[in-house]
């Protein structure tokens, strides 16, 4: 369908090698870690700074608390474990004692998404996002790729208070590069057009530059917007794309409800109303699979926004 081609690199990578950048230049940074050091890319941290890493076992609710207690004596904590149960199991923790008080921790969620694969609906979290940005105070970053997820967390340091950053474990495309400016709250554009506008995080950036690839051989000018920031929102971009194109969809490895759709559609409805559609798990559990069959079958793929692109230019018309 198009004649891009991506490099691939783990974005649980750019995590771990984001954490020796900050430990290299922080002596308060700190990171805790629940039974999966080399899963959640951690160990280059350990090796490194041995002495501020914690390995608290099977205890998220536990690891969550220690954390918040932690930043109350001037550390800065970086904890992580699989969004499923770090988000899932310790939301209570999340709520109360890190987004009330509000406290300075940093939340990692490792193994996010349908393309987790084999590990099944139970490990899939596609819910972290819709749960998570509805707490208060917390900041919530959904890089693309490698290099934007190491400056996510390089730049989660230097905001006061809760900070969640949702990443993968597979290989993903390479759509940004270690120069390109990350500015949290600030919407990257990928690709410029004026007939619709294709609002996407994590991966589904590289899909949805693949369907502006794809359409551009029909004569439809796709705009692309990487929204790492889910919130704060880009209000502004969402409005300009809104006024410019008049047309969007939005595209996520996340449930329809809750996720990066519905807070885009809430600014739209409330500024400047436009036909929109969107490109997300279908109010599905995951399911047992090898990661591209998976992204294949719960319609995650550059077609798809195709489709819906397609689709949403009639209504528009």
């Amino acid at each position: 369908m198009s004649g891009r081609i991506f490099e691939q690199r783990t974005t649980r990578e750019g995590w771990g090698r984001g954490l020796v950048d900050l430990g290299q230049k922080h002596d308060d940074v700190v990171v805790l870690v629940s039974d999966n050091t080399t899963s959640t890319q951690v160990h280059f941290f350990e090796e490194i700074f041995p002495d501020r890493f914690f390995q608290m076992g099977i205890s998220e609710q536990n690891m969550a608390g220690v954390a918040a207690g932690l930043s109350r004596f001037g550390k800065v904590p970086f904890y992580v474990t699989y969004s499923a149960f770090g988000v899932g199991r310790a939301l209570d923790q999340l709520r109360v004692t890190i987004g009330y008080t509000p406290c300075n921790v940093k939340v990692g969620g490792g193994h996010s998404g349908i393309s987790v694969g084999p590990d099944g609906a139970t490990h899939q979290m596609l819910e972290d996002i819709a749960i998570v940005r509805a707490i208060p105070n917390f900041t919530v970053l959904v890089p693309a790729d490698f290099d934007q997820t190491r400056k996510a967390v390089v730049a989660a340091y230097s905001i006061d208070g809760p900070v969640y950053i949702r990443f993968g474990r597979e290989n993903v495309p390479c759509v940004t590069g270690p120069n390109d400016p990350f500015e949290v709250g600030k919407a990257q554009m990928m690709a410029d057009g004026n007939d619709c506008t294709c609002i996407a995080m994590g991966q589904m950036v590289s899909e949805a530059l693949l369907a502006h690839d794809a359409l551009a051989e029909e004569g439809i000018r796709l705009r692309v917007l990487n929204m790492h920031t889910v919130k704060p929102l880009d209000e502004e971009a969402i409005h300009k794309a809104a006024r410019e194109t008049g047309a969007i969809v939005t595209a996520e490895e996340h449930q329809l409800y809750g996720g990066l759709g519905s807070a885009v559609a809430q600014v739209v409805a409330a500024n400047y109303p436009v036909p929109m559609d969107y490109v997300a798990i279908q109010d599905h559990f995951g399911a047992s699979g090898q990661p591209d069959e998976l992204l294949d079958a719960f319609g995650l793929r550059a077609v798809d926004i195709v489709m819906k692109v397609k689709s949403t230019l009639e209504r528009k018309a």
